[in-house]
């Protein structure tokens, strides 16, 4: 892969118009670029490479991407231990969506979920299995039988608790085997588009502190969620949303932003995630006085009702007093399922326990609290992942997205546990299709700009010369605290209102951040500043969403309008920033087999 080097013929160079202020040899040419190395960008990286030269632009190491921190299982009806159908598996994502899924996506996800999970295990990766050796299957919150009808159902697909880390690992092996070149510890800075076309990406090389042009055809973002705009967070360090900060910048809407989902289990007090496996394995939440107290908010389902509605019910247990000792946290208890069985099915979960809190999960119960975990909003893109322009039908050319930094949307207002792996591999692979056929098509590079990096390159410079008085670490710090006070599981207008504001003076302050370190290898201060920059850029999009949008619906709950509005509110959210402001657009859900009615547990 000779062109993936660097642009190294002069004549060549010349022709595509050599971007002023970036070298020759930091000049990279694919046929695709993919920004991001977790579940969906490697989906996509393993599909594209099948028709053409791809390059992979990411802040880690790939099997460090924060989709291997995933735990519980994969969502498909392979019936291999009951009876299950793709109709009840679409039933119960739109249910659970809270009829905000666009069942027109739903329904090819859940048709190709069993496809996906068996090219997974043909690939090689090591599925828990059934004693006759097949994929062993748990069930999960929300996932029933019989449309709802009947109790839980068996069809989570998992590899013991480290079900993430498997499909990570095996999607990783297999692009390497496919000769997919990897660009690791490169930062994505801007995306370069023109005349709405989008013609590559604009990165740093952390270890070296360059600016480096990635021309390509195409460019997908698998850039992943942003929990770090909340301090408590089952999300890695590195889920900065940056992504979405890239397309905010080049004049994309995004979609859905008020729906961020608060997983029922984080470990107290740190909220790294206790899978909802646990729940599946049988786990039961008692609260201060020995109550198991879901009996009060879901009497069929219990434990394992969908995230949204246990979340609300163990917030508002803490909120009413009734914590472990009155404290913000209530129990797991796992001790009555046995401790061979949480050895075996539970290992991951049993040793972060014990590290971090000093707990034996087979002796005591666990402490938890919700914790910030998934964002269904999104880039808006179509059925192939194309990026939306507008966010209804203009695609801008070249540029895709897919798994949670994307909203397609397949989860709505409300996420199903394993639908995330799901969606992450499976429109990761759409995507991968869409950008091989358009590769095969004969797809031209576009011109790059003289211009490309210089807007970046500037902003930059002016980073790296900041001596303000304001330090990114205690900006942050203070603006993810007043996020999960004011904008957490419950909301309402008093709070949201003076968090926007908030939100728009720690923009201002951002102006006069101050960065001591001036090190090009490696610079993490300089790093943390360009994410926060992101972060800010698109959490006034989330808070301004949560105030518009005037009901309770899935994992948006506001407290001063506690019914969902079908009447007003059956619509999608597109949200633009402007120099004016937050401007706010909608479109229709798309609804085929399922019409919304009561959503009860």
């Amino acid at each position: 892969m000779p062109e993936s080097e660097g642009l190294r013929n002069e004549e060549e160079a010349e022709r595509l118009h050599e971007p002023r202020g970036i070298p020759l040899h930091n000049i990279h040419r694919h046929d695709v670029v993919i920004v991001g190395a977790g579940l969906a960008a490697l989906s996509g990286a393993l599909e594209a490479a099948k028709a053409g030269d791809v390059g992979v632009i990411t802040k880690l190491f790939p099997t460090r991407s924060h989709s291997g921190a995933a735990q519980g299982g994969i969502a498909a009806s392979l019936a291999n231990e009951e009876e299950d159908h793709w109709e009840w598996h679409m039933f119960d994502t739109v249910k659970g969506s809270d009829y905000l899924g666009d069942q027109d996506a739903i329904e090819i996800m859940v048709r190709e979920a069993p496809s996906v999970v068996r090219g997974m295990e043909h690939m090689g990766c090591p599925f828990s299995r059934t004693e006759d050796g097949r994929v062993a299957q748990r069930k999960f919150g929300g996932h029933t039988k019989d449309f709802g009808r009947g109790g839980p159902v068996l069809r989570a697909c998992y590899a013991a608790d480290r079900t993430g880390h498997v499909l990570l690992h095996t999607l990783w092996e297999q692009c390497v085997k496919h000769q997919v070149r990897f660009y690791s510890e490169y930062y994505a800075l801007s995306l370069i588009v023109k005349d709405r076309v989008c013609r590559g990406v604009v990165a740093l090389d952390m270890a070296t502190g360059e600016v480096h042009i990635f021309h390509a055809k195409a460019v997908l973002l698998g850039t992943g969620g942003y929990g770090r705009a909340f301090s408590i967070t089952s999300n890695s360090l590195a889920n900065t949303g940056d992504g979405l900060g890239l397309v905010l910048r080049v004049g994309i809407p995004l979609e859905d932003m008020e729906f961020v989902q608060f997983h029922p289990t984080g470990l107290y007090p740190h909220g790294i995630l206790i899978t909802e496996g646990a729940r599946g394995e049988g786990g039961h939440l008692i609260n201060d006085k020995g109550e198991r107290f879901m009996e009060r908010y879901a009497p069929e389902k219990m434990e394992l009702a969908p995230r949204d509605v246990i979340s609300r019910a163990i917030q508002t247990e803490i909120d009413e007093g009734r914590g472990i000792g009155g404290k913000g946290y209530v129990h797991l208890d796992l001790r009555h399922i046995g401790g061979d069985k949480i050895r075996e099915l539970l290992p991951q979960i049993a040793e972060v326990v014990l590290k971090f809190v000093g707990v034996d999960i087979t002796k005591a119960p666990i402490p938890i609290q919700p914790t910030a975990h998934y964002s269904m909003g999104g880039i808006p893109t179509d059925l192939d992942c194309h990026v939306l322009a507008d966010g209804k039908g203009e695609i801008l050319k070249g540029l895709y997205a897919a798994g949670e930094c994307a909203c397609v949307s397949v989860h709505g207002a409300n996420r199903l546990g394993t639908n995330s792996l799901l969606e992450a591999v499976l429109y990761g692979r759409r995507a991968g299709r869409a950008l091989a056929q358009e590769a095969k098509g004969g797809l031209p590079f576009a011109e790059l700009p003289e211009e490309a990096a210089e807007p970046t390159l500037k902003e930059l410079e002016w980073l790296q010369g900041a001596k303000g008085e304001e330090k990114v670490a205690d900006l942050r710090t203070g603006f993810q605290e007043e996020m999960m006070a004011k904008c957490g599981v419950f909301r309402d207008e008093k709070d949201l209102s003076l968090l926007l504001e908030s939100v728009k003076e720690y923009q201002k302050r951002y102006q006069k951040v101050g960065i001591k370190d001036r090190s090009k290898c490696f610079n993490t201060e300089l790093i943390e500043a360009i994410e926060f920059g992101y972060l800010l850029d698109f959490a006034e999009l989330i808070v301004a969403g949560a105030l518009n949008r005037q009901e309770s619906r899935g994992a948006h709950a506001r407290i001063d309008y506690r019914e969902r509005d079908d009447t007003n509110w059956l619509k999608h959210t597109l949200a633009f920033k402007t120099d004016e402001g937050i401007r706010f657009d909608y479109k229709p859900v798309t609804i085929t087999r399922f019409k919304p009615k009561a959503r009860v547990y």
